[in-house]
């Protein structure tokens, strides 16, 4: 029997509503502020919530010395489509040289890592 439940991946950032917008854009849903603290309801999968972290210290990809912290895997339809429209919307490429995996990575504004899969 589990313990307990995912209630919301919650990703530590300088500025909240515009990492939470990033991500509306990108997966859709609404951002809700309630002062440090925003979510971004109405998406399917997993809750996302954002919370203001003063000195926040992006992680750094690839580093087999120190850990990225996490990343999201975001399933996409079309990569080269998805990958446009990422970049338009802020993200930043760390790695996607590949054509050929099913994968990409990619960094949000705030450095978070994340990949779009055509899994």
């Amino acid at each position: 029997m589990a313990v307990a439940k995912l209630g919301a991946v919650v990703l530590d950032c300088p500025d909240p509503v515009a990492l939470a917008g990033f991500y509306a854009e990108l997966l859709g849903g609404k951002v809700e502020q309630e002062e440090d603290w925003v979510d971004l309801t109405g998406v399917t999968g997993a809750p996302l919530a954002f919370q203001a972290a003063p000195g926040f210290v992006a992680p750094e990809w690839p580093r087999p010395d120190a850990s990225q912290q996490f990343h999201l895997d975001l399933t996409v339809e079309d990569l080269d489509a998805a990958e446009k429209q990422v970049l338009a919307l802020g993200a930043t490429v760390l790695e996607a040289e590949d054509r050929q995996r099913s994968f990409r990575v990619y960094a949000d504004p705030a450095g978070h890592p994340f990949c779009l899969c055509a899994c």
